[in-house]
C-alpha cells in the first residue's frame, strides 16, 4: 500500500471503535485477564475427579476380576513373574507371555504431533439455531434444533507432548461433526489470524519456533529473525503475545476457523464465509506471571473436572458472509489469513456443548485425527493460499502418523455408510467379501452424483510465484492494541519485551520494533524503551521498509 493510502487509512481506523463496529463478537472487547487459573488447585499428580478412574474410586474394591489373555485371546497364568530356569537362571525365550508383553509396550507410542502435540479432547453436540439453506446445501444448517454429534480436540501448537499447559502459544480448537452427510472438520485456534499467510512458509515458521537442533531450546534469537522477514506476522504477535496467549481455562476461550470458506446452496450460488466460536463462559486469561506458576496440567483439569462435575461448558457458532463482489471492494486480500474481516456483521448459527469425558484419552485425543480437507457438500475451499495447503498436509501426516486407514478408528469413522475402493495398508479392519474394488463396474454398481462435484469457478490468471499484492500488515494489529485496556496493553509490551529483550542482534530487534511502532506509534515507543532499541534506528528501518514496498510485493524478495 502507498503511503498515502496507508495514512489515509490508518486515520479512518482511529475514529472508528471497534466495540461500536461489532458488538461482543470481538475478543478484544470481551477479554478479562483473571489471578489464578480457574481449575481449583489440585496436587500435581491428582486427577481431575472423571468418572471411572482410579482417583474418582477411592479405594473402593471392584466386583469382578476378568481372566487376563494374550492378544491372542487365551488365558495367563503369571502376569507378574517371567519365565525361568530356576530361582537364579536366565529367562527364557519360550515365555510368550513376557515377549508379547514387552513387544507391545515397545509399541505403544505413535509419532508425536509436529503440531498440536499436547492436547486434550471432549465430547459433545452441536445444535443448529438457524437455517441456511439460502447460502449452503450442508445438511447440518438445514434446520432450526438440528443436532450433530462432535469431539474437540483443545491444544497448544508448538510445545510437545507433555509440556507444561501455561506456556504461550496459540491454543488451537478443533472440532470435529460428525454430519449425516460425512465428516466436516472446522480446524482452527482461538486467535482470529494467523502468522503467514502461504503454506511454502509454514515448515521454515515451525522450524523457528521449535528448538535449536543445536542446543534442543525454543530460542526468540531465532523466530523473532524469522519474524523480521515476515511484516504479515505483526497482527498474529500482538495476539499471541497478548493475555491471550495464556488462556485461564479452554472453556474461556473463543475459537475461530481462521479461513475463509466458500459456502454453496442447492442451486449453485456461492458465498464465502468465516467462522468463530463465542465461549458463553467468557474470555479470561492469565498474565504471563500467573500462568508460569499455574499446575502443568490445568488447562485439561479445568476442563474434564467441569464436564465431569456437569457444569458443561457451551459455545455459540457465529458466521460472517460476503459476496465475491463485497469482498473485491476490501482494501486487502479478503483470502489473506493474517487479516479479520472486520467490518463483516456476524450471525449466530449454533450452539455447541461439551458434555462427555472420552472414555480412553489415547484412542480419543491423541489418535483424532483433524483435516481441513474433510469438507461436506455446502462447504467448499476458498483461493485462501495457507488453506489450500492445509488441505494436503492435515491429512497427510495423519496418514503418517498413525496409517492409511486412519479414519476407520472410532474417534475418526464418519457416522454414515463409507463407500470407495480404498483397501488394504496397516490395520486393514474391513469386514466382507468384496471381489470388485474398481471403478465402473456393471456387477457391482456404485454411483456418482454430479451435483456432489465440486462447484465450478473461473480462473482467469497468470500463472506465477509471488505474494499478494493487496496487503498492509500493521494496521489490524494497531486497532487490537488500541482496543486493549491500559492494563492489558502494559502486559502485552512486558511479554513481547521478555523474549525480544534476549535477541542478540541489533538488526532483529530494531527491525521487530519497527514492525510494532507502524501497527501503533505508542506500542513501538513502548517497547523500544523494553528492549533499549533506539527510536532513530527505528524510523529509519521504517524508511527502508516503505522503501522496499513495490519491490516485496512485485515478487522480487
Amino acid at each position: 500500500m502507498k503511503q498515502s493510502s496507508k495514512a489515509m487509512l490508518l486515520t479512518a481506523i482511529a475514529i472508528t471503535p471497534l466495540s461500536a463496529l461489532h458488538g461482543q463478537t470481538q475478543v478484544e472487547d470481551r477479554m478479562t485477564t483473571v489471578a489464578a487459573p480457574i481449575a481449583a488447585s489440585k496436587p500435581m499428580s491428582a486427577q481431575a475427579g472423571v468418572a471411572g478412574t482410579v482417583d474418582s474410586k477411592a479405594g473402593q474394591t471392584s466386583a469382578a476380576s476378568p481372566q487376563m489373555t494374550r492378544d491372542n485371546g487365551a488365558p495367563i497364568g503369571s502376569n507378574r513373574n517371567s519365565l525361568t530356569a530356576g530361582d537364579t537362571g536366565p529367562v527364557l525365550l519360550e515365555d510368550t507371555t513376557l515377549i508379547e508383553k514387552l513387544a507391545r509396550f515397545d509399541r505403544e507410542r505413535v509419532p508425536e504431533r509436529v503440531v498440536h502435540a499436547r492436547g486434550t479432547g471432549a465430547l459433545g453436540i452441536f445444535r443448529a439455531t438457524a437455517d441456511l439453506s439460502d447460502i449452503t446445501r450442508a445438511s447440518l444448517f438445514a434446520q432450526p434444533g438440528k443436532e450433530t454429534p462432535v469431539f474437540v480436540r483443545f491444544s497448544t501448537v508448538i510445545h510437545p507432548s507433555g509440556s507444561p499447559e501455561g506456556m504461550r502459544d496459540p491454543h488451537g480448537f478443533a472440532v470435529k461433526f460428525y454430519t449425516d452427510q460425512g465428516n466436516w472438520d472446522l480446524v482452527g485456534n482461538n486467535l482470529p489470524i494467523f502468522f503467514i499467510r502461504d503454506a511454502i512458509q509454514f515448515p521454515d515458521m515451525i522450524h523457528s519456533l521449535k528448538p535449536s537442533p543445536v542446543t534442543n531450546k525454543q530460542d526468540p534469537n531465532r523466530f523473532f529473525e524469522f519474524f523480521s522477514g515476515t511484516p504479515e506476522a505483526t497482527n498474529m504477535l500482538v495476539h499471541v503475545y497478548s493475555n491471550l496467549g495464556t488462556p485461564a481455562s479452554y472453556r474461556t476461550m473463543d475459537g475461530n476457523g481462521v479461513h475463509a470458506f466458500k459456502l454453496v446452496n442447492k442451486d449453485g450460488k456461492t458465498v464465502f464465509a468465516k467462522f468463530r466460536w463465542i465461549s458463553k463462559q467468557g474470555v479470561k486469561s492469565l498474565t504471563g506471571d500467573a500462568a508460569s506458576k499455574a499446575p502443568p496440567n490445568y488447562l485439561t483439569d479445568d476442563l474434564y473436572g467441569e464436564i465431569a462435575s456437569g457444569n458443561f461448558p457451551s459455545w455459540d457458532l457465529m458466521v460472517q458472509t460476503m459476496t465475491a463482489e463485497e469482498l473485491g471492494k476490501l482494501t486487502f486480500n479478503p483470502f489473506d489469513d493474517t487479516k479479520e474481516w472486520l467490518d463483516a456483521p456476524f450471525r449466530k448459527i449454533g450452539e455447541m456443548t461439551l458434555n462427555q469425558v472420552p472414555e480412553n484419552f489415547f484412542r480419543w485425543t491423541e489418535q483424532s485425527a483433524f483435516a481441513p480437507a474433510n469438507l461436506v457438500p455446502g462447504i467448499e475451499a476458498s483461493p485462501d493460499r495457507m488453506l489450500q495447503g492445509r488441505l494436503f498436509s492435515y491429512s497427510d501426516t495423519q496418514r503418517y502418523r498413525i496409517g492409511a486407514n486412519v479414519m476407520d478408528l472410532p474417534v475418526n469413522r464418519p457416522r454414515v455408510p463409507v463407500v470407495n475402493n480404498y483397501q488394504d495398508g496397516q490395520l486393514d479392519a474391513a469386514m466382507g467379501k468384496v471381489d470388485v474394488n474398481y471403478f465402473p463396474s456393471v456387477t457391482a454398481r456404485k454411483a456418482v452424483d454430479p451435483s456432489f462435484a465440486p462447484t465450478p469457478y473461473k480462473v482467469d490468471a497468470i500463472v506465477q510465484t509471488a505474494p499478494i499484492s493487496r496487503t498492509e500488515p500493521f494496521d489490524q494489529a494497531g486497532r487490537f492494541y488500541r482496543s486493549l485496556k491500559p492494563a492489558d496493553k502494559a502486559d502485552l509490551v512486558k511479554n513481547l519485551a521478555g523474549d525480544l529483550g534476549v535477541v542478540t542482534s541489533a538488526r532483529t530487534k530494531v527491525i521487530m520494533v519497527s514492525y510494532f511502532t507502524q501497527a501503533d506509534k505508542d506500542l513501538g515507543n513502548r517497547l523500544a524503551k523494553a528492549v533499549n532499541v533506539p527510536m532513530g534506528d527505528v524510523n529509519r528501518a521504517i524508511a527502508e521498509y516503505d522503501a522496499s514496498l513495490d519491490a516485496r510485493y512485485g515478487g522480487e524478495r
